[in-house]
């Protein structure tokens, strides 16, 4: 909806709702301003007075209001003042009425939402920093927000729930996140969210019903087809519905989960980088989990344990399962199935006693504390990994020591941050889990050195006139610039800063891992990994022609009027020599 029907609805409102109170007003005011100019006043001179109609006016304005400032501008006459008695009881019960008709309108459900939808249109329509409109505010989107926040990006929300919107009122945010009560699959709803606007960055839809996604995904496709979306689907059905749309990422949070649990399990190191590079709590970078090999215990096996089942089994990983509703059939051959609830009967069936570890991934929280308390009696030693279903429910799980906690709202909120800050990451993390563990120890053991003990600071770069005039301008006269080079220390020639380039983007096709030997071209988009005074170094670099060749050369250049013409001069006497 466009802020001028906003505004429209708004008038019409206050039209339908105050007509009456305004109509009372001013048939009081015309009658008592009339009736006070045709009362005779006090004989003066033998001739009777009247007020004329500007007087009227204004001793009926403050009289009607009970201001009271005497009878001007002469003395009343006794019917003067009879009529005068009518106009304020007249008057004041005008006024109330009228008053009481502005606090009604002013409560009302409907000009409330009216007046919101015309706020927030507007604060959308006059902002020009990049946003992304997030349509649910639930606990990924809340995280997702956070995410957002601590990295400067502004957000669009859109959730039907009222309440959770009053929410974004107390939230200590970075930058503006306006939010709007509304249904976000509602065509007008997204344009007023600006999914046509400018500044426009991205869609991600986190309701929970696939269906919404969907349509929310297809609306916005049709109003902006070059708007980037990415929606949150759990249905196969839904999930190929979307991928047939273009430019559409889908997201599965149980895929996610289930990847984060076999990476925990069976790579570990992979699982250590990929929770430093989004800033998990307590994660030190090169000390992955040690955990036992053997088989596991899956304990739900709901759309999330088949997730799990299905990631754990394709790498020859051993499952044993506990459902209450499991079909055996489903599962194929080899796997003990425990049809019953995961509690201590069931886990001893199950043999909990020898097995590596287990994972509790029911959909309720409850379930799950009460399989870490028998597991622990049962078998400590065994390695406990458990699903959070509610972020309300952290304390808990916090006391309940298990050794890895994944909450999948929060691992959704984390890879989706990622696709929205340095999508490149992801490639990266992705390519490494498909190669061998060697590679990713390598780049550990490369990062350990450039960093120590710092927290990660990933940013991007790209080679284009607008973000890097300096390297764009030396590439078109001059040449060649190597990836090692630009990563020199200005300060401290030859040294190298404290970063790592992770992966280059280049004409669609990404590089990982490039050799600080590799030459950069016009148009990459380069990815780094460094302590985080080192971006508004690299910066100076990328905009200063003379820290740019001092870097590549070792040469410092002239700079001044004077100095460059002595250069010139004796680089002209050298030649004639």
């Amino acid at each position: 909806m466009t802020p001028t029907s906003d505004l429209d609805r708004v008038t019409m409102i206050v039209l339908r709702y105050m007509r009456r109170p305004l109509f009372a007003l001013l048939f009081v005011y015309s009658v008592g301003i009339l009736g006070m100019a045709l009362m005779p006043g006090q004989v003066v001179d033998g001739e009777t007075t009247r007020m004329n109609l500007f007087h009227a006016f204004y001793f009926f304005t403050y009289t009607a209001t009970t201001t009271g400032f005497g009878e001007l501008p002469n003395g009343f006459s006794d019917e003067q003042r009879l009529w005068t008695i009518f106009c304020l009881y007249t008057g004041v019960i005008a006024w109330f009425y009228a008053i009481g008709s502005l606090i009604g309108l002013v409560q009302h459900p409907h000009f409330i939402q009216a007046m919101d939808r015309f706020r927030f249109a507007r604060k959308v329509e006059r902002n020009v920093a990049p946003f992304v409109i997030l349509c649910g505010f639930g606990d990924t989107g809340s995280l997702l927000a956070r995410g957002l926040s601590d990295h400067h990006m502004r957000a669009v929300i859109l959730d039907s729930d009222l309440e959770r919107i009053k929410a974004l009122g107390v939230r200590d945010y970075t930058v503006p996140m306006p939010g709007l009560h509304a249904d976000a699959s509602a065509p007008k709803h997204l344009l007023a969210a600006g999914v046509a606007h400018p500044a426009c960055r991205a869609l991600v839809t986190l309701t929970n019903d696939d269906d919404v996604n969907l349509k929310i995904a297809v609306m916005a496709r049709h109003l902006n087809p070059r708007l980037r979306v990415i929606c949150r689907s759990t249905s196969a059905r839904h999930e190929a519905n979307l991928r047939a749309l273009d430019n559409v990422t889908v997201v599965d949070p149980f895929e996610i989960f289930a990847q984060l649990v076999y990476w925990a399990i069976a790579r570990a190191e992979l699982h250590n980088l990929n929770a430093w590079f989004v800033g998990v709590r307590g994660v030190e970078l090169g000390a992955p989990l040690q955990v036992p090999r053997g088989d596991w215990v899956l304990c739900g096996y709901g759309r999330m344990g088949h997730c799990i089942h299905r990631h754990l089994q394709a790498h020859g990983i051993g499952v044993r399962i506990i459902d209450q509703d499991v079909d055996a059939s489903e599962v194929g051959e080899g796997t003990v199935v425990v049809q019953a609830h995961a509690d201590h009967s069931a886990l001893g069936a199950a043999g909990i006693g020898d097995a590596a570890g287990v994972v509790a991934a029911t959909d309720h929280d409850s379930d799950n504390l009460n399989t870490l308390l028998a597991v622990t009696a049962f078998n400590p030693e065994a390695f406990r990994i458990v699903r959070q279903n509610s972020h309300e429910n952290q304390v808990a799980f916090d006391a309940a020591r298990a050794d890895l906690v994944l909450q999948h709202s929060l691992t959704t909120a984390r890879r989706i941050l990622k696709l929205l800050i340095s999508p490149l990451v992801q490639e990266l993390i992705d390519w490494l889990a498909d190669r061998e563990p060697v590679l990713t120890e390598e780049l550990v053991a490369r990062l350990q050195v450039a960093m120590g003990a710092a927290p990660p600071h990933l940013w991007s770069i790209r080679l284009v006139p607008g973000e890097a005039p300096a390297v764009t301008d030396y590439l078109a006269d001059e040449g060649a610039i190597t990836l090692g080079a630009l990563c020199r220390d200005a300060r401290a020639f030859p040294s190298k800063l404290p970063c790592e380039a992770l992966a280059i983007r280049r004409a669609g096709r990404s590089i990982m891992l490039p050799k600080g030997e590799r030459p950069l071209e016009a148009g990459d988009e380069i990815l780094f990994c460094g302590v985080q005074w080192v971006e508004p170094m690299l910066q100076a670099t990328l905009h200063n022609p003379y820290t740019l060749r001092y870097v590549v050369t070792g040469v410092d250049e002239p700079r001044g009027y004077l100095f460059t013409w002595f250069k010139d001069r004796f680089r002209g006497a050298s030649k004639r020599a």
